[in-house]
């Protein structure tokens, strides 16, 4: 299993950025990432700065962090192609049929921030059955 670390998380995210910025050729999964990256503005900044790896994003100080983020959208991405956890892929076209594809992967982060949350705070996996069961609420909801 891959498990990247803070620093090579940043660094992917900055030098995708800086390749696409540089009309260099990107990866496959690059391409991805440049997707979500585009689709947040807000961002680009962060990816620009000369204090991008050190930089801390404290919630406390209202700034969420651009790299956990996009990190998500990836996850959720891959979650969705291959439909893992099982009706992810149903939930997030219910959701994206009532908004857009962005909005439902914001929804489904959501569940994942919480699930992860939850995980760490009892030093347990992940439970997929929570998450699923999570977004399929959300999924429901008018």
């Amino acid at each position: 299993m891959f498990n990247p670390s803070r620093d090579q998380v940043r660094e992917f995210f900055i030098h995708t950025w800086r390749k696409h910025r540089a009309l260099e050729l990107l990866t496959p999964l690059e391409a991805m990432a440049l997707g979500w990256i585009e689709q947040h503005p807000e961002h680009h900044a962060a990816l620009e700065s000369s204090e991008a790896l050190t930089q801390e994003f404290k919630v406390e100080e209202g700034r969420s962090n651009p790299f956990l983020h996009l990190s998500m959208h990836l996850a959720i991405a891959e979650q969705l192609s291959i439909d893992h956890p099982r009706g992810i892929k149903q939930a997030f076209e219910t959701m994206a049929s009532r908004a857009n594809g962005h909005e439902a992967a914001h929804q489904i982060m959501e569940c994942l921030g919480q699930v992860v949350w939850e995980s760490q705070r009892l030093g347990t996996a992940l439970d997929s059955d929570a998450y699923i069961e999570l977004i399929r609420q959300r999924a429901s909801r008018d």
